[in-house]
């Protein structure tokens, strides 16, 4: 079966067509004489599905393809010509030897083949026997309809997997698939390009015991099948015929159950395999689990610790975990001591690491041959499945409230539980030591309220009116300590605070930083106010809390946000600034439903007004200051949705002639810092530039630039630019909201601002001066771009640390602490 353009249809076709249109239209079947022609369809024999011609969205391309005939194209199921579609209604569909658009590769289709429609929705071609020599159920797009397969076969490698769309408007072939792999045990996986995304557990014989609702929800005759030939697939079936069920991969990557019943309009959506941060395939790193019932997510497993502390404090948490205590069986076989004997910490209700061995030992060997394998970390034993273990990293674990089952966790005995009369006895002394060190607290803090400065040369006093009172040593805050006065800095007593915000209630919750959460406010004169709060576990402290106070007490511009106070009391530290009520521009940019009513004369008042802010730390104000973490998160925007630079606790201040300066201690978001600055750490102007530039591209297309790094053919979304910037396709870069004609020209002139800003050298990069020049169209004449950085390779910031997975929705969050500049 093909399709062909009318171009090379005959006119005894064309009139053949024209006389049996009448009946041609209400046909399940075609052959070599009786074709479809745009926009005829074939219908199924009970008239479940259509065949035919199809367009979406504003497009003017046409795709063949099935779709359920109730209620609307909502529901295409499959698409012949995905990557080739036609661009005006002359098409046909027929059995034919003419110019072919698409074709089934069938090489034994005759003048006496037919193909039909079925009531399953698939498409057959039959040979002048009646024998089926193609159809479409075993060629899948992106839908799985009841008795299709997806398979692999272990013998060849080859697989028959789900392909996402790329966007629900363009059906070619995305990034994303969805399939089984049967290694060890089965699993069903969706895959981004070559890495997993999505994992459903082992199949057990009835379910995938990593999706904790499969029992109440995918209750229609799923199953594995091993056909002892090699191939192993999964499959469903519907007994009830009144019902219709199809599976779904959408092109966000997320497999969706959709549900029908006979009569109703309406499709309703009945399971989504990912719901939370938590579903994403190793959100947590190597021996990490993650519960989204938690704050934050993530936790490392019993008996181990995070592999880097700051890192894992700002929430990146893939670097994974570390074992704290060796076992016994590496301490003998390292140094010969001996030792009591390693044992096992139960979890229950959890979602099974991935890469188990599998072997036939009964439950009670199961134990005692992991116990015997020193390289053994964990084991499992599961009804339907029998014995699991693992011998390396624990990876992709997850706490469930039901379901999943129970894995045991090797431990060094003294990480295993005590007696319980041990426990009592802790509870108790925590209770006494409570109580006493809450007295010792409250008589330590009543002496050191009535204490003085005694040494003004290396001590600062922040004061407001006598209310409190907090000493600092000046040696600690840098040589630019006394370039600002403290004393004029309004301090908020922390009962104030805690007022204002009804006691740091989650519901006044506005975010979430690499310095700790952020509540909205209400001072008693009906003030607003944001209220940034030191976390106990965050990596950022008393200089970086003292450096944002020294660096933004005595600036104002309008495009920077303004602190109001501080307040320091016993170990609380927080910073009072005024309320920006829509928060951080990632939340609209990088939300498919909120980066709508950012147009883009709104994105480009918030450039502007960006550029307008940098352009006042590098030159304006009386204080030469780099921001160095410059990022959308950290640009709130206020009722107009007017931008404003926050979050200055990296800031660095220049001396008068200081051009740039070298640091040992490397800060910034991965995604934005310039290749100087992460591996040199070398900053200057030119760095935050860099990140300007970041920010200019990503306003454009409405993407994160760490949005690629799971993409085989871009790193990142300098490396997508600049590939269409060499093929003069430089349109495909511009978020669809924004593409219309009448910007086209000014959009075009902020992707070639925003690739002369993200070029590899710093010498190269046009000041922020010369950037919002170019941006007015005051320097009409642009030089052309060169490479930007990182597009071939990671940087190599630290071998040991992994990348952070994409998550769209947080890898740009991940701010980069204490590494070390070559």
């Amino acid at each position: 079966m093909e399709i062909i353009s009318l171009k090379s249809v005959t006119a005894l076709l064309l009139s053949l067509s024209v006389i049996c249109f009448g009946f041609c239209t209400a046909i399940d079947t075609m052959t070599s004489t009786r074709f479809i022609e745009d926009p005829e369809t074939l219908v199924s024999n009970g008239s479940a599905f259509k065949l035919g011609f199809f367009s979406l969205a504003d497009s003017n391309n046409r795709y063949v393809g099935i779709w359920y005939s109730t209620p609307s194209l909502s529901t295409v199921i499959w698409v012949a010509n995905r990557d080739k579609p036609l661009n005006d209604s002359s098409g046909t569909v027929t059995i034919s030897e003419d110019e072919i658009v698409w074709s089934s590769n069938v090489s034994n289709a005759t003048s006496n083949s037919s193909a039909q429609l079925l009531d399953s929705g698939n498409l057959v071609l039959r040979d002048n026997r009646g024998s089926i020599t193609w159809e479409s159920i075993q060629h899948p797009s992106h839908s799985l309809l009841s008795k299709m397969k997806i398979s692999t076969d272990t013998n060849t490698g080859e697989k028959v997997v789900l392909t996402s769309w790329k966007s629900p408007s363009d059906p070619s072939i995305g990034s994303l698939s969805a399939g089984i792999n049967p290694l060890s045990i089965p699993q069903l996986f969706i895959w981004n390009g070559s890495q997993p995304y999505w994992r459903s557990g082992p199949w057990d014989g009835q379910i995938f015991i990593g999706i904790p609702d499969m029992n109440s929800v995918l209750h229609n005759g799923f199953q594995v099948v091993d056909d002892k030939e090699g191939t192993v697939y999964a499959t469903f079936s519907v007994a009830n015929s009144s019902i219709f069920l199809y599976y779904v991969l959408t092109p966000q990557g997320t497999l969706v159950e959709t549900y029908r019943e006979y009569g109703k309009e309406e499709w309703e959506v009945t399971w989504r395999s990912n719901n939370s941060e938590c579903d994403v395939y190793g959100t947590c790193g190597a021996f990490g689990i993650c519960n989204s019932g938690n704050s934050p997510i993530c936790s490392c497993l019993r008996g181990y610790e995070p592999k880097y502390i700051e890192e894992w404090s700002r929430g990146n948490w893939t670097s994974g975990c570390v074992r704290k205590t060796p076992l016994q069986c590496e301490r003998t076989n390292s140094s010969g001591q001996q030792g009591k004997l390693d044992g096992f910490f139960r979890l229950t209700t959890v979602k099974v690491p991935d890469f188990a061995d599998w072997s036939l030992a009964p439950e009670d060997e199961c134990r005692e041959e992991c116990l015997k394998n020193c390289s053994c970390m964990a084991y499992s034993y599961c009804s339907g499945i029998g014995c699991m273990s693992w011998s390396g990293n624990l990876i992709d674990l997850g706490k469930f409230t039901q379901g999943g089952a129970d894995l045991y966790i090797r431990l060094a005995h003294s990480e295993l539980d005590k007696k319980r009369d041990m426990k009592a006895i802790i509870s108790v002394t925590i209770v006494i030591g409570t109580i006493a060190i809450g007295i010792c607290t409250y008589f330590s803090w009543r002496w050191r309220r009535k204490q003085t400065v005694k040494d003004k040369s290396k001590e600062i006093l922040l004061s407001d009116r006598g209310d409190a009172y907090q000493i600092y040593d000046m040696n600690r805050l840098g040589d630019n300590a006394n370039q600002v006065k403290f004393q004029e800095l309004p301090l908020l007593a922390l009962e104030k605070l805690a007022t204002a915000t009804n006691n740091f209630d989650e519901a006044n919750k506005l975010g979430q930083g690499g310095f700790g959460p952020v509540y909205r406010g209400k001072l008693p004169g009906g003030q607003e106010i944001a209220v940034k709060r030191l976390s106990r576990a965050s990596a950022q402290g008393l200089e970086e809390f003292m450096n944002e106070v020294m660096v933004i007490s005595k600036i104002q511009h309008r495009n920077l946000v303004r602190l109001l106070g501080c307040c320091i009391e016993g170990d609380e530290k927080m910073l009072i600034y005024e309320c920006m009520p829509n928060k951080s521009l990632d939340t609209f940019l990088f939300d498919p439903l909120k980066r709508e009513s950012l147009d883009w004369r709104r994105r480009f008042s918030i450039i502007e007004g960006i550029g307008r802010g940098l352009l006042y730390l590098h030159r304006d104000s009386r204080l030469r200051i780099i921001h160095r973490d410059l990022k959308a998160s950290n640009i709130l925007l206020d009722e107009n949705l007017n931008a404003k630079i926050s979050d200055f606790g990296m800031a660095r201040i220049f001396g008068g002639n200081q051009d740039q300066a070298n640091t040992k201690r490397v800060v910034g978001t991965y995604g934005y810092m310039s290749p100087e600055y992460a591996m040199e750490g070398r900053f200057s102007e030119k760095s935050d530039v860099f990140s300007f530039g970041v920010l200019l591209l990503e306003s454009i297309s409405g993407r994160r630039n760490t949005s690629f790094q799971y993409d085989e053919q871009y790193l990142s979304l300098l490396g997508y630019a600049w590939t269409l910037w060499c093929e003069h396709n430089i349109e495909e870069l511009i978020d669809e909201t924004i593409a219309e004609a009448r910007f086209q020209e000014e959009i075009s002139r902020c992707i070639h601002v925003g690739l002369l800003c993200v070029q590899e050298s710093a010498k190269d990069r046009p000041s922020i001066s010369t950037v919002l020049s170019m941006l007015s169209s005051e320097i009409a004449h642009l030089p052309p771009p060169k490479q930007p950085p990182f597009l071939e390779k990671q940087i190599a910031i630290d071998t040991e640390s992994s990348q952070p997975r994409q998550n769209e929705s947080s890898s740009n969050q991940v701010t980069v602490t204490i590494i070390q500049g070559r």
